[in-house]
């Protein structure tokens, strides 16, 4: 292929996504599951697919605002160095989104309207991956300082993008993190098979070498205080996230066995990392029912798969999704259709409408031993609330050694922070004006803190705008970018925020 842009490469080829390794060979080990990346030959082709529409609805779809089209066009000229700085402009971490994040911008690519879309995600990881295996990505330290001193707390995806935008402003950072490593959900939530941490080791050691200071094992309201923050800093940010999960009340729920998912999955990522961890829970040797059908399930269902689960069951409450779009789910609109996991293709099985009604302890040992449910039709209301229910089949029993509750996130984890002066929204998020600011002088709040659970790439763009707010606070004005985040965004049915008006 010469270094030529093809304009009417959508039509010249095929959409061929970057493939994973064999599920049958890599549920042996927790390697990243992800195929060695195609040639450079075969990603241009791919970088060729897009259109460098008059209107380009990926970027409209795309929470931070990715300039898509861009970099896909200096990578189809071979022009990767460039592509690295068009994707930077808008994502500190394109990696953490390259191989995490669900691509709600591929939903939205004009191809995606009646063909297959452009491999956008595929594409940013490997942008990334080239800048790093080329020695392009390199510490940025700020040319002065303004003698400001901003605190972060919390080292989540937004914390770390909010903490390179205020060093890279001039401000001193510092980031306390509860953790014993920094890195928030992407550290102790991804499973190594999805993230290697070594890539989010990488970016700390860049943030460290810019300027940014790290104090992990350092939680707000155990040993800080926010009054003791705002002495020693000119601002504070609280990126803290949401990992208030949200339960499953239930008889049964106090049984031994039943647990969330994010312990579960954070102890199997420290053992992966070779620090200390809980001898619970695992999965070897039992039945594993996992109570959610979205991605934390799933990872669930592949890290139970690997640690040697007898079998494995993922249930969703909710009807199984159509094959093919709906109409009242148009585009350029997150698709909202049946996708089989990487997870439910290793293996296990996958059930949806089933409605969990107890947990059960047949032999008195105070272990859960079997899932009571029922399979039903839900008769919603004209929002799409589940109201009624019709019962197709009751008397389900289903072998449950081990249940893994991954119904989600409800709140950040405000009731500790021994500050009872900052304003809780109705939600359970961190109350926040249009300039981010809380109801506490020179306190602001981002990320998952103040908008609900969402995407990753929300949290990226969100650390973006919370850094620039704060520095707006601090010099009056400011030369960083603001991102495609809308603070008033309406909420989808799921708690994800909709794209409607995002663009």
């Amino acid at each position: 292929m010469s270094s030529e842009n093809h304009p009417d490469g959508y039509l010249r080829y095929q959409r061929r996504p970057i493939p994973d390794r064999d599920p049958a060979e890599r549920t042996g080990d927790h390697r990243e599951i992800y195929a060695p990346e195609w040639s450079e030959q075969q990603l241009r082709e791919q970088a060729t697919r897009c259109m460098d529409c008059g209107v380009p609805t990926c970027t409209a779809g795309c929470p931070i605002g990715n300039l898509i089209p861009d970099w896909n066009d200096l990578v189809s000229r071979g022009d990767w160095h460039n592509a690295l700085d068009r994707l930077h402009g808008t994502n500190n971490f394109p990696e953490f989104t390259g191989y995490a994040c669900p691509a709600p911008c591929e939903d939205a690519c004009t191809l995606a309207y009646n063909d297959s879309p452009v491999t956008i995600k595929n594409m940013e990881r490997a942008i990334v991956d080239r800048g790093w295996d080329e020695g392009w990505i390199m510490p940025q330290p700020p040319a002065r300082r303004t003698g400001c001193h901003v605190a972060l707390v919390g080292s989540g995806p937004a914390g770390l993008a909010a903490a390179q935008q205020l060093n890279r402003a001039g401000h001193r950072v510092s980031i306390f993190e509860r953790d014993d490593a920094p890195g928030g959900l992407v550290r102790y939530g991804l499973p190594e098979f999805k993230f290697a941490k070594w890539r989010l080791d990488r970016r700390i050691e860049q943030l460290e070498a810019e300027g940014i200071r790290f104090h992990t094992g350092t939680e707000l309201g155990r040993d800080m205080t926010l009054e003791a923050l705002r002495r020693e800093h000119d601002a504070v940010g609280l990126t803290i996230g949401a990992q208030h999960p949200r339960d499953v009340s239930i008889p049964g729920r106090e049984l031994e066995g039943v647990v969330f998912a994010m312990p579960y999955l954070t102890r199997s990522n420290r053992l992966q990392a070779g620090r200390p961890a809980p001898a619970e829970p695992h999965a070897a040797g039992r039945s594993v029912v996992v109570l959610g059908g979205g991605d934390t399930g799933a990872d669930c269902v592949a890290t139970a798969l690997r640690q040697g689960a007898e079998q494995v069951i993922q249930i969703g409450i909710n009807e199984k999704p159509p094959i093919h779009r709906p109409a009242t789910n148009p585009w350029p609109l997150p698709l909202r259709i049946y996708r089989q996991s990487y997870a439910q293709k290793e293996g296990g099985e996958e059930r949806f409408s089933i409605n969990s009604l107890a947990f059960l302890d047949e032999d008195g040992d105070g272990r859960v031993d079997m899932l009571e449910a029922e399979r039903v039709q839900w008769i919603r209301d004209q929002a799409g609330r589940r109201v009624d229910r019709e019962v197709l089949e009751d008397g389900l029993r289903l072998p449950a050694d081990l249940v893994l509750i991954a119904a989600g996130f409800a709140r950040p984890e405000t009731d500790d922070l021994g500050a009872p002066e900052l304003a809780i929204a109705g939600d359970g998020t961190i109350a926040t004006d249009e300039s981010m600011a809380t109801s506490i002088s020179d306190v602001f709040a981002g990320g998952d803190a103040a908008m609900g659970h969402s995407l990753l790439v929300w949290a990226i763009g969100e650390g973006r705008d919370l850094a620039r707010s704060i520095d707006i606070h601090l010099q009056g004005e400011s030369a960083l970018p603001p991102s495609l985040r809308t603070r008033n965004r309406p909420l989808r049915a799921d708690g994800w925020p909709s794209l409607q008006g995002a663009g």
